[in-house]
Order: C-alpha cells, then structure tokens, then sequence
C-alpha cells in the first residue's frame, strides 16, 4: 500500500509543480490576468502563490511533513477558485462555462488536498515512504 500512495501523491503533486514553475515562467502574463482579475499586488501574489503551490507539491511528493504541504495546496486552491474564477459573474456563456470549469476543479482539488492532509495526520508515523512523517497528529 505505501507504494499506491507514493505514486498517487507524486500523481497529485505534478499538476502544482507544473503549475508553479509556470508562475515563475510565465510571470508577466499570470500577473497580468491576476491584475485582471482585481488580485491585489497582482506581480507579487503571483510569485508568492507560485512558491507556495511548488513547496505545498514537493512536500507531499517528497514527504517532508506531507500533512502540511496538503494543507499549503488546499490554502492556494480555496481562495483561488473565488478570487481567479468567478464564473457567476461572466455574461459570455462560453467564458462563464470555462470559468465554472475551473472552479469546481480548484474546489475538487482542495477537498481531495484536505483528505490527503486528515489521512496524513491520522497514520502518523504507519504513513511509509516518507523522508519526514506528518507534523500534525489527529487521532
């Protein structure tokens, strides 16, 4: 069984990694779509949500406290979805169709992010292939 959740928490941690270094990449035109959608310091919440989702990723890759990099991706995903893709407010039914997309992918992500974290937390030390068991402990 530790091998099926190392690889389902590499699976996972790819679409952030990828994600992030875009961020990085990308920069100027993520900041300039986060400006466009009212994000505050637009260049900077860029870099730092960028940091965030790679470190969150590689922790739960890895398995460096992989509750708490679980936690990091769900705490980008939640505000995300509302902040980056309002769907409700889109007139064009295409956009808006695209946008509610996202959302509920952002929404589905950060519930299976969530999960991750309560059974990380809730193995402890029985979570195998780690480098550095949960930080929380809920049992």
């Amino acid at each position: 069984m530790d091998v099926v959740v190392l690889v389902g928490r590499i699976l996972f941690a790819l679409l952030f990694l990828g994600s992030g270094v875009a961020h990085v990449i990308q920069r100027q035109m993520m900041t300039g779509y986060a400006a466009s959608k009212k994000v505050p310091a637009a260049g900077f919440a860029v870099l730092a949500s960028g940091a965030l989702i790679v470190v969150g990723a590689l922790m739960v890759a890895v398995g460096v406290w992989p509750d708490l990099g679980a936690l990091l991706l769900a705490a980008f995903l939640l505000p995300t979805a509302f902040l980056m893709h309002g769907f409700w407010a889109e007139t064009d039914a295409a956009v808006r169709m695209n946008e509610q997309t996202q959302f509920l992918k952002d929404l589905a992500l950060a519930g299976a992010a969530l999960v991750m974290f309560g059974l990380f937390a809730q193995l402890g030390d029985d979570l195998g292939l780690v480098v550095r068991g949960p930080l929380f402990e809920l049992r």
